[in-house]
């Protein structure tokens, strides 16, 4: 073999050498492989299939379980159809996840999956100057100003509308009625989200309601009548789920609905207030921690639609074992805020219809209204002194401090049904009205603006008369 040749031969036999050792697993097929790297969802949730591919065992890293669930995150070899559930997104904002696919092998196949926010959109479409006309006072005076004050209930925060729970609608007549008796303050606890919606993906307020909560509010304010709106309780989407797990979601539903009754009413002078929540459930201070944010994005909503709300006195409320003014949230506007409570104590006494196996009804509350006739039905707890204590604590941990009080709703309710009849009927009216002229009296004497809670049995909203004299004179009796 000549020298030429043999070079000839040397080169071809180093090129097919050298193209074998240069194949790289790319041209192998694949030991692991996944039909989809990118799988999206729309903020409403709902299911993706992507196929599995393995010629070994094989499974799926899943650390979005909460939101995300794979009906299969194991299996062998071959081929397996992996189907993905997406719940719907209400945080207010995107969520994405890699879910990483391993095999034995060491091959590793990632899946990114990402999923829309159901972001309401901006209700906060006109903001305007800010404008002082009328809206003077600080929150101190315009509390000062408070009298005796009246609730709706069961009104406009029935589902459905006024007359859900069988009250007719509110007239212009039966508010000039209210303020007749005495009373110059209504809180209208009102329902938005939960029948009152025309878009619920987009927290949409129906303009006839806030038409129609805006009437009702005109009532009030052009008869010289101060009037508390609030969100109240509407399903519970906020008072049941102050938790971290709820934050996000609700903040963005509180602000979207905010923004819409903010503007609706902003024309209205100092006589109306509004209240960001009703009855909030906290039990520990990272609830309570959680429900400051909802009062805080309510301020925030409140003030950002300008005009007279710039000025608005806004009330939050909390639990007092909980909450101090040095932990409110901040407001843009100084001395506005107020803060509210109310009082049922003991709820035994005041409004449990029926005994409970945490404790028994109470008939008769307070010194000289203990029955001789029935001595268990007396009251065991909650009576003067614990009143005292209450409007006393109250009063110090606020109202010292700069901030106002409202007791939005108080009450305590004859029992006249007829597996509730006390034996000792006349101790027991005098019981209830005492309750109401005592507690009456102590928050008044100690600051505490009083909102006498009624859901249509002291009142006849249709006749415009009084049903049950004796609550009334008590509450007069109280406020004098």
């Amino acid at each position: 073999m000549n020298l030429k040749r043999f070079y000839r031969i040397l080169i071809l036999f180093i090129a097919i050498v050298s193209s074998i050792s240069c194949k790289t697993t790319e041209d192998i097929a694949p030991q692991l492989s996944v039909s989809l790297s990118i799988v999206s969802f729309p903020a409403e949730g709902g299911t993706s299939n992507i196929t599995l591919t393995c010629s070994d065992q094989w499974s799926i890293d899943n650390s979005a379980y909460s939101w995300l669930q794979l009906n299969q995150a194991t299996g062998s070899s071959g081929s397996t159809t992996i189907k993905l559930t997406a719940a719907s997104n209400s945080l207010g904002s995107s969520r994405s996840v890699i879910l990483t696919a391993t095999s034995p092998n060491g091959q590793t196949r990632r899946i990114t999956v990402s999923q829309a926010s159901n972001i309401y959109p901006s209700y906060n479409t006109s903001p305007i100057a800010p404008d002082q006309t009328r809206m003077n006072s600080t929150a101190v005076q315009l509390a000062a100003n408070i009298n005796l004050g009246w609730n709706i209930g069961n009104t406009m925060e029935a589902p459905g509308g006024e007359g859900g729970w069988g009250n007719p609608a509110i007239t212009e007549s039966y508010i000039k009625f209210v303020k007749q008796l005495g009373f110059n303050s209504i809180r209208i606890p009102c329902a938005w989200n939960l029948t009152h919606l025309s878009n619920k993906a987009t927290a949409q307020i129906d303009p006839n309601w806030l038409n129609r909560v805006k009437e009702v509010v005109g009532y009030c304010v052009n008869n010289n009548m101060y009037v508390l709106l609030n969100i109240h309780w509407d399903g519970g989407w906020l008072e049941n789920n102050c938790t971290i797990a709820k934050k996000d979601s609700v903040n963005a539903k509180q602000k979207a609905l905010w923004e819409q009754i903010a503007t609706t009413m902003r024309d209205f002078d100092e006589h109306l207030m509004f209240a960001s929540a009703n009855e909030p459930n906290t039990s520990d201070t990272t609830q309570m921690r959680v429900l400051l944010s909802y009062h805080q994005t309510f301020i925030n909503a409140v003030r950002s639609t300008g005009g007279r709300n710039t000025y608005r006195k806004l009330v939050i409320q909390g639990s007092s074992d909980l909450i101090s003014v040095s932990a409110f949230p901040t407001d843009p506007t100084p001395n506005c805020l107020m803060y509210e409570e109310h009082n049922y104590t003991p709820y035994q006494f005041t409004a449990l219809n029926g005994d409970a196996d945490w404790g028994k009804m109470f008939y008769y509350w307070g010194a000289g209204h203990h029955s001789t006739i029935e001595p268990d039905r007396n009251a065991t707890w909650g009576e003067e002194a614990v009143q005292n204590q209450y409007f006393q604590k109250i009063k110090t941990q606020f109202i010292d401090k700069g901030i106002p009080v409202l007791m939005g709703e108080y009450g305590a309710y004859r029992r006249g049904a007829s597996s509730h009849i006390p034996k000792d009927l006349d101790t027991h009216n005098a019981s209830v009205d005492y309750w109401i002229t005592y507690v009456t009296k102590q928050a008044i004497i100690h600051g505490i603006k009083p909102f006498f809670w009624d859901t249509g049995g002291a009142l006849d909203r249709r006749n415009n008369t009084v049903l049950d004299q004796r609550t009334i004179d008590a509450i007069i009796a109280g406020g004098k």
